[in-house]
């Protein structure tokens, strides 16, 4: 091996660290640790639980501790001789390392109440994680804690953004004026759901059949749909939508692992 190529290996280890470091910085900031308003009360309160249609319950933000444990957790394994040098390993620590520093951006945007900033900004943190996954179903994992530690966190963490853009980009439209309420403003959420649910089909499909997408993303519409049935504001199309999209989304995951017959075991 050239000691070019241990350079780099050595430089996207210690990025990916740096960046772990700055979303646990950013994690603090969004829960008001360091005297920041919280996410919930940032942006006139644009984000909370009961603010528009798409947004989801309070429970369902306690997926974050698991996918930053999980990040953690990644961080740690990325630094063992056997992935040091793993051409996976190689190919998703930028987008990894990435995916962590906007995630502490987002939080400081929507800390300071630029929604707008904030939707550009969760754009791009779909867009990474998405190539992030790409990458992982072009080269399958190779063992039970590669796919638990790897395909696990970041298939989570691409579900739940999913969930997050739709939620962000509400109350971006909301905050903009755009909310005509009523029946129209239900039909919108409930089209809106729908396209998401679309979209988590598509990724069933295209990222073959990875639970921890689903999963997530199936949570956060399950979510969304108690805060609509069961709070405010209420909505019986809003809910009834998010749960069709939701069984929809395992639906397709569960039909797609079936035709595998057993194969790619070390998915997730």
């Amino acid at each position: 091996m050239s000691t070019l190529r241990i350079v780099d290996d050595r430089t996207r280890q210690v990025v990916v660290t740096l960046s772990m470091g700055v979303a646990l910085l950013g994690s603090l900031l969004g829960v008001g640790a360091l005297g920041e308003p919280r996410v919930q009360e940032a942006a006139g309160g644009r984000l909370a639980a009961d603010a528009t249609l798409i947004a989801p319950a309070v429970p369902a933000f306690s997926i974050w501790p698991v996918i930053y444990l999980g990040l953690a957790a990644y961080t740690v394994w990325q630094w063992l001789p056997e992935q040091t040098t793993d051409e996976r390993h190689r190919r998703i620590g930028g987008l990894a390392a990435g995916s962590m520093v906007l995630n502490a951006l987002w939080l400081v945007v929507t800390g300071q109440g630029w929604l707008r900033a904030s939707l550009v900004v969760m754009a791009g943190l779909l867009w990474i994680l998405g190539s992030l996954v790409v990458q992982l179903e072009e080269r399958p994992s190779f063992g039970g804690a590669e796919t638990i530690i790897t395909d696990g966190t970041f298939g989570l963490y691409l579900g739940w953004v999913c969930v997050a853009a739709c939620a962000n980009a509400t109350a971006t439209l909301v905050d903009l004026g755009l909310n005509p309420g009523g029946w129209a403003a239900e039909g919108l959420a409930a089209g809106l759901l729908a396209g998401a649910a679309w979209i988590g089909v598509y990724l069933a499909r295209r990222l073959g059949g990875r639970w921890a997408v689903s999963l997530a993303f199936a949570w956060g519409l399950v979510w969304i749909a108690v805060g609509r049935l069961g709070g405010e504001p209420s909505s019986l199309l809003v809910g009834i939508t998010a749960i069709a999209g939701a069984i929809a989304i395992l639906i397709a995951t569960m039909k797609y692992r079936l035709t595998l017959g057993g194969e790619d075991q070390f998915d997730t």
